[in-house]
């Protein structure tokens, strides 16, 4: 992608407000060394160094395109203790509202701590309540005027009901906003007709209940039963499948790079992906520069953002050359 090129859709994507829904996340992490075995148990004994707190899962998607420099609300579910007050510390200190959900008292903010020990993540530790705690109440009140997009970050935490759902495509798709959808299969929702539905390929079969399939043959059953406007499957190394409704498909491979930590890379995806495509780049080209974001956020250890200046400096090749038929 040439300079001038992505020059362009930044100063674009700068003019955009898109609102992110879903489950919100406080992701911590506890840093230290690990050198003798604890006499109390077969388990290491771990000298913390220092910890960390940063926005997780929907919290992580608006937190992308902040530092992409879009303005972004959120939606979602906090508990009413200190976690949730931290998120909304955090929240606070970037800028990014949190709109229309107050704290509830019959749930615990969502806490995922990770133990990292020589730059390896030893366990995860998580905090959550039954998901239908979560669920909002409906029906809810946007003004889509302010927007020109909606992500819906799925997490399968109890904010993303098939309820909100079809309610958020009406609503947005009768303002003329663009829908974009990372989903979650577990949470049994049928993610209808958006603008752009983004799972990973594990994600991608299991929402089909199927195993092991042809690239064009998932994807055709995937616009069989959820009719988007664009798919955009996450491969992984491999990079990132593209698929329109007529049937066309490409490939986007990533480049080589060590890899420290894959925490967050969705949420990466989902949000350059969708900012793109809202200041008007066609799909592929969409998808070329989430695909290079998220290579630069696995570089880096814990759950990480990535900025305008970070792609500047990653683009070394023109727009959509590297695409290939797979």
């Amino acid at each position: 992608m040439i300079q001038n090129s992505l020059d362009r859709i930044l100063e674009a994507m700068a003019r955009l407000r898109i609102l992110v829904v879903g489950d919100i996340m406080l992701d911590r992490y506890i840093f230290g060394d690990a050198q003798r075995i604890s006499p109390e148990a077969p388990v290491p004994v771990v000298e913390v160094s220092r910890e960390t707190a940063t926005l997780g899962a929907a919290a992580n998607v608006a937190l992308n395109l902040h530092s992409l420099g879009v303005t972004v609300d959120l939606w979602g579910v906090l508990g009413n203790d200190r976690y949730g007050q931290h998120v909304q510390w955090l929240l606070e200190q970037y800028g990014i509202p949190l709109l229309h959900v107050p704290t509830t008292t019959e749930a615990r903010t969502i806490l995922k701590t990770r133990v990292v020990v020589r730059n390896q993540q030893l366990c995860r530790l998580d905090v959550e309540d039954p998901p239908v705690r979560y669920a909002p109440k409906l029906p809810i009140t946007i003004d889509w005027k302010r927007y020109d997009a909606v992500i819906i970050s799925d997490y399968a935490k109890g904010v993303v009901t098939q309820a909100l759902f079809d309610e958020l495509v009406v609503q947005a798709h009768c303002s003329g906003k663009i829908v974009a959808v990372d989903p979650k299969p577990k949470n049994h929702i049928i993610y209808h007709d958006v603008d752009i539905l983004k799972p990973n390929y594990s994600e991608a079969l299991e929402l089909l209940s199927l195993q092991n399939i042809p690239y064009k043959s998932l994807c055709d059953a995937l616009f069989q039963k959820f009719h988007p406007k664009n798919l955009v499957v996450t491969l992984g190394k491999e990079g990132m499948l593209v698929a329109l409704s007529n049937g066309t498909m490409q490939k986007v491979p990533s480049r080589a790079r060590e890899v420290f930590d894959v925490s967050g890379a969705g949420d990466t995806s989902i949000a350059v992906l969708t900012a793109a495509y809202a200041a008007g780049e066609s799909i592929e080209t969409a998808a070329y520069l989430a695909n290079i974001a998220a290579g630069i956020v696995v570089g880096k250890m814990g759950t990480a953002t990535v900025t305008a200046q970070e792609l500047r400096n990653e683009n070394k090749f023109e727009s959509r050359a590297d695409l290939v038929t797979p």
